[in-house]
């Protein structure tokens, strides 16, 4: 499926989650205390929080950290979070939307943009890359679910728009207000989803095949991921398997 799971297992195999561990933690406890804080703390009746939730879980944060995230939220001492989307070029022209959560726009502007600057890329306005990415709910759940047609049926009954399937997984995608509702149905046939969230869908990835240029353009998402206040980074690209394999 256009290089989606190979890029997965990249970040997999270097280690990133581990190396990033406390600050993903961070990043997800600070999705769930905004989500508690826009809407119900309760997730059975907020579907942004219980989507952050099961994200978390996902990443295996402990409940503690998912509870005192929450508890934050009504506590009346949780920080004024802004969420920002920037976007723009990294090297070799790859387009990049970077979302961030903050509570200070001109820092995460400024930082954001020297990262661009820095690392051969190019910030833009907002609306200059995302016209390449569709905005859809992605719903993963591992090959171990069932085979490909018997995916395919339960999402199609679950009301999804499409599935890809491959050695590694199911990622089923939807509309992006269908999410919840999409996700509670697949529930109900396949179990529980290993993640279910809102994502930037590459139209057309355009394809790395020049080792120096993927390692340049790593480096500039590694950067911005590492920001404090950047919560996602999404880049419309696909990575031969030769130099995957050299990444890797």
């Amino acid at each position: 499926m256009a290089g989606h799971s190979k890029w997965a297992n990249i970040q997999h195999r270097k280690g990133k989650q581990d190396k990033l561990r406390s600050k993903l933690f961070s990043k997800l406890a600070k999705e769930i205390t905004v989500a508690a804080k826009m809407g119900d703390p309760d997730p059975e009746k907020n579907p942004r929080l219980r989507m952050a939730v099961k994200e978390a879980r996902s990443s295996s944060v402990p409940k503690d950290v998912i509870d005192r995230a929450i508890k934050k939220s009504l506590g009346g001492d949780a920080e004024n979070y802004e969420e920002i989307r920037y976007e723009g070029y990294g090297p070799g022209g790859i387009a990049i939307i970077v979302e961030a959560m903050t509570d200070n726009r001109n820092r995460t502007a400024s930082n954001v943009r020297s990262y661009f600057t820095k690392h051969g890329g190019d910030l833009g306005q907002t609306g200059s890359v995302s016209f390449m990415f569709d905005r859809v709910g992605e719903i993963m759940y591992p090959a171990s679910a069932g085979d490909a047609d018997t995916v395919m049926m339960a999402a199609l009954e679950a009301g999804a728009a499409d599935v890809e399937s491959d050695d590694e997984g199911h990622w089923i995608y939807t509309g992006d207000s269908d999410l919840a509702e999409v996700s509670a149905a697949l529930e109900a046939s396949l179990g529980e989803s290993e993640t279910a969230k809102l994502i930037w869908k590459p139209q057309a990835p355009a394809e790395v095949a020049d080792l120096d240029h993927a390692q340049k353009l790593m480096k500039l998402i590694d950067t911005l991921e590492e920001d404090d206040d950047v919560q996602n980074v999404t880049a419309n690209f696909d990575l031969t398997e030769d130099v995957a394999a050299q990444l890797g």
